[in-house]
């Protein structure tokens, strides 16, 4: 009886939700929108006007200076113009400021474009793998539709970064500059996913045909090879040798010195190792305190996953605040398009106020945004700052960005510590400034997550 009872429930409840719209449903929906005086006013100002001057919150301007407790030594700011590539941008960027110091440089900037280039070469590499090694799975399989649905991307974030300048290591811009492709993307990617989507099609009548494997593997050699021509065409070759000389700030000009993309970076970094970053992440849809590993969510077929250690907000803000008192910069991510006042560098929970304008209630928290889809992880900055009261708790944070220097505050975008909670991400942290906890956690088997995640 209980059975048929539940079950009755249940068919009660589904065709509740599959019913048409009624007359009577319709007519109590017409009569519930009341054109009083200020629904009038609203109808004509959002007809004809952009939503955010209306929302614009002007209680709300000048409470945020740009002034901070501790800041790391930068300087310049990058533009990755109408590119993706944000991850590679402020990966990168962390590491400038050793340069100009070791050199007693005025301005630096590593190559992106040299990094790129190998992304999209090793991604095309990795599709073509992930599509034999599917091949035997239904066109219309989940996993199949996923890797079809990009083959390759301008996205990444930090695991991408170190799987590259492990195996290419990194170069000067002089040695390797962008081009009009490398900074307006669209159409290059657009065309090598057209060509690797048709080569999907090959490799999966390969596959099922059994043919041998000398034979696939020459196939894809073969593949391959367009790919590298459709990048050095937009992009140019990488170097694998190359010349580089400066002029420091002392007005002198150094020798010319003889490197390899590899031999470059090592001699840069000296001790420091890349594997000594630990990416940290607030995602509230899960529990904390674990660590959480992506599964086939990489660019390289050899290189790591991306794998991070879930923590709460206060537990993230310590290490934070930690590097930055020590004057190193971390790459951090963000879901920057909510509630940014880009020309004036502003990012606050209370900059917009768009249930004034809708006389609608917006009520999601952060977890119910990264499970709908509403809010995610959108864009990778350097974090460079942070302002503390007088009981040392953050109050804001600033970004270094990489949209040029007229987005911005000169290129910087400043957040509130509460924007912090709502609208942070991930974090990479060198490890000496974590706990014994974390690194124990971080050293824990990962729990793999599908990389159609909502989160990711």
């Amino acid at each position: 009886m209980k059975i048929f009872l539940l079950v009755a429930a249940f068919l009660a409840a589904g065709s509740l939700m599959a019913q048409n719209l009624s007359k009577g449903e319709l007519d109590q929906i017409k009569s519930s929108f009341k054109k009083d005086v200020y629904t009038k006013a609203m109808q004509n100002a959002l007809s004809s006007t952009d939503i955010t001057q209306l929302a614009w919150n002007h209680e709300n301007v000048g409470t945020t200076d740009q002034l901070f407790t501790y800041k790391v030594d930068v300087s310049g700011i990058t533009d990755q113009k109408k590119s993706g590539r944000c991850w590679l941008f402020s990966s990168l960027n962390l590491f400038r400021p050793m340069v100009m110091k070791q050199f007693n440089l005025a301005e630096f900037e590593f190559s992106q474009n040299h990094l790129y280039f190998w992304d999209l070469m090793e991604k095309s590499n990795l599709f073509l793998n992930n599509i034999a090694q599917s091949a035997q799975l239904s066109m219309d399989d989940q996993k199949v539709k996923w890797y079809l649905q990009s083959p390759v991307n301008d996205g990444g974030q930090w695991i991408n970064f170190v799987n590259l300048a492990k195996k290419y290591g990194m170069v000067p811009k002089e040695a390797m500059g962008e081009t009009f492709p490398s900074e307006n993307t669209v159409w290059m990617v657009k065309m090598i996913n057209t060509k690797l989507r048709e080569d999907a099609l090959e490799i999966r009548e390969m596959v099922v045909a059994k043919s041998p494997q000398n034979k696939m593997d020459a196939r894809k050699v073969e593949m391959l090879s367009e790919v590298y021509r459709m990048l050095a065409l937009n992009l140019g070759e990488p170097p694998t040798e190359f010349g580089w000389r400066f002029k420091d700030k002392d007005k002198k000009i150094s020798e010319t010195k003889l490197y390899t993309p590899v031999s470059f970076m090592t001699e840069i970094f000296g001790t420091i190792k890349l594997d000594d970053y630990v990416m940290i992440m607030n995602d509230p849809s899960r529990p904390f305190w674990k660590h959480y590993e992506i599964e086939n969510y990489r660019n390289t077929q050899e290189g790591e996953n991306w794998h991070y250690v879930n923590l709460p907000n206060d537990a993230i803000k310590e290490f934070c605040i930690a590097s930055i008192k020590n004057n190193e910069a971390l790459y951090a991510s963000c879901d920057v398009a909510k509630q940014l006042r880009r020309e004036v560098g502003i990012l606050d929970v209370d900059n917009f106020d768009f249930e004034s304008v809708y006389g609608v209630k917006f009520g999601m928290n952060k977890s119910q945004r990264i499970q709908t889809g509403e809010s995610g992880s959108s864009h990778g900055m350097a974090l460079i700052a942070v302002d503390l009261d007088n009981q040392q708790k953050p109050v804001k944070w600033q970004f270094e960005n990489s949209w040029g220097t007229t987005a911005g505050e000169k290129g910087y975008l400043t957040f509130t510590d509460a924007w912090f909670n709502e609208y942070m991400f991930r974090f990479v942290v060198n490890k000496k400034y974590l706990n014994e906890k974390i690194l124990e956690i971080y050293g824990q088997k990962a729990e793999m997550l599908p990389p159609w995640d909502p989160m990711f």
